[in-house]
C-alpha cells in the first residue's frame, strides 16, 4: 500500500480535460487499480498542488468532485481520506455517458464488434492492474 504522494498522477496540458479532472481521473484510477485503497490517507492540497505544479484551487477543486463520488472523504483540518473503492452515488446512465463518446470513435473507424470488445478488456485489465 502507497500513499498518493508516491505514486504518479500526470498532468498533460495538451489534454483537453481540464486539470482538476486530470487529477481526479488520476485518483480514480489508482483506486480502480488497488493502488489506493479505503483507509488511505491523502496528501494534504497544498502539498499535491506543489507537486503537480497547479492551483491549490485545482487540488481542491479535484478532491471535492471525487467526495461527490463517494470515493474520499474530506475532513478540514485533519485531512483527507479514501473512503470507498466505489461509486455508490450515479446512476447507470451518468456512468455510461462518457463511454459512448469513445464506443461512437470505434464504430466509425469501422472496427468491428469483436475488436471493440476486445480493446475494452485490455483496457479494464490495464486499469485494474495499475498499468498505463
Amino acid at each position: 500500500m502507497q500513499t498518493l504522494d508516491t505514486m504518479l498522477i500526470t498532468i498533460d496540458a495538451d489534454d483537453p480535460r481540464p486539470l482538476y479532472q486530470q487529477v481526479a481521473d488520476g485518483i480514480r484510477e489508482l483506486i480502480a487499480s488497488g493502488g489506493l485503497v479505503k483507509g488511505d490517507p491523502l496528501p494534504p492540497v497544498r502539498q499535491l498542488a506543489t507537486s503537480l505544479g497547479v492551483n491549490m484551487n485545482t487540488i481542491a477543486t479535484a478532491y471535492r468532485t471525487l467526495q461527490d463520488d463517494g470515493l474520499i472523504a474530506v475532513r478540514h483540518g485533519a485531512g483527507s481520506l479514501v473512503a470507498s473503492c466505489t461509486i455508490t452515488n450515479r446512476t447507470r446512465a451518468e456512468l455510461l455517458s462518457p463511454l459512448r463518446p469513445a464506443l461512437t470513435q470505434l464504430v466509425l473507424a469501422d472496427w468491428p464488434l469483436g475488436k471493440i470488445l476486445e480493446a475494452v478488456k485490455q483496457q479494464i485489465h490495464l486499469i485494474k492492474s495499475g498499468s498505463s
